[in-house]
């Protein structure tokens, strides 16, 4: 059982239900619950798996204690691996070139960013390290892509980083344990701090730019906000809230 018990969310797959329990995939049938298959029992973590399309082959791939696995969801074959102790907490993010930014924590929190190539020769897949970056390091809050740079949280500052070295551009910006959204068409990030604000900020990779706060919740808040059309909700574990946002002219 892992320390914080199972945090990933599942995973449908067409007719599968996709699942990891302590770092090992599992698939069951969508509409008996009947298994499929089972992935190789792997060192625990709480990311959820996540589909991702590399060199035009669909794959479920999971952050864990190992580092990073791929399986194909039709069987549950293992294609690839990349080795990184330490634990799997957050989310892989596919990059334009099919290139993948993986993260990995430990006790004291984040570990850093590393960039892989995952290329397939035949049958045979293989991975390789483009760049290990220290310069973000997220521990629970997922990072986001925007352009050529990587915006997230480095312990509890926000920071931006370079995709093509992994070099930090800039850190500032103090908002806890936050989580942040990337709004793409805009060139901003939508973050909810620890203490529950709402922050909109400049997704620029010359410098930190806040440009509006409002208080959306009291206390603690932890929760990853959604954003469903014009509506925004957010959470903590005492009170939810929505909010109806409106085009500026």
């Amino acid at each position: 059982m892992p320390y914080w018990g199972f945090a990933g969310s599942p995973l449908v797959v067409e007719d599968l239900i996709v699942v990891a329990a302590s770092g090992r995939l599992l698939a069951y049938e969508l509409t008996t619950g009947e298994p499929r298959w089972k992935g190789a029992p792997q060192k625990g973590g709480y990311a959820s798996p996540q589909l991702c399309e590399i060199g035009g082959v669909p794959q479920v791939v999971l952050l864990n204690g190992n580092g990073a696995i791929s399986l194909a969801p039709r069987d549950g074959a293992e294609l690839w691996q990349h080795a990184w102790d330490g634990v799997g907490v957050l989310q892989p993010a596919l990059l334009a070139d099919g290139e993948l930014l993986i993260t990995s924590a430990g006790p004291a929190g984040g570990a850093g960013v590393r960039r892989i190539a995952v290329t397939r020769d035949g049958e045979r897949w293989s991975t390789a390290e483009r760049w290990t970056s220290r310069g973000l390091k997220p521990y629970y809050s997922d990072l986001v892509v925007h352009g050529d740079h990587a915006y997230g949280f480095d312990g509890s500052i926000l920071a931006c980083i370079e995709l093509a070295t992994g070099k930090r551009r800039w850190k500032e910006g103090r908002y806890g344990n936050g989580q942040l959204l990337l709004l793409a068409d805009q060139a901003l990030l939508l973050v909810l701090s620890e203490d529950g604000e709402l922050v909109l900020v400049r997704a620029d990779p010359e410098r930190h730019v806040e440009l509006a706060r409002h208080a959306a919740l009291e206390g603690k808040t932890w929760n990853h906000p959604v954003l469903v059309g014009d509506r925004l909700f957010v959470r903590n574990d005492a009170m939810m809230a929505a909010f109806q946002l409106q085009a500026v002219p």
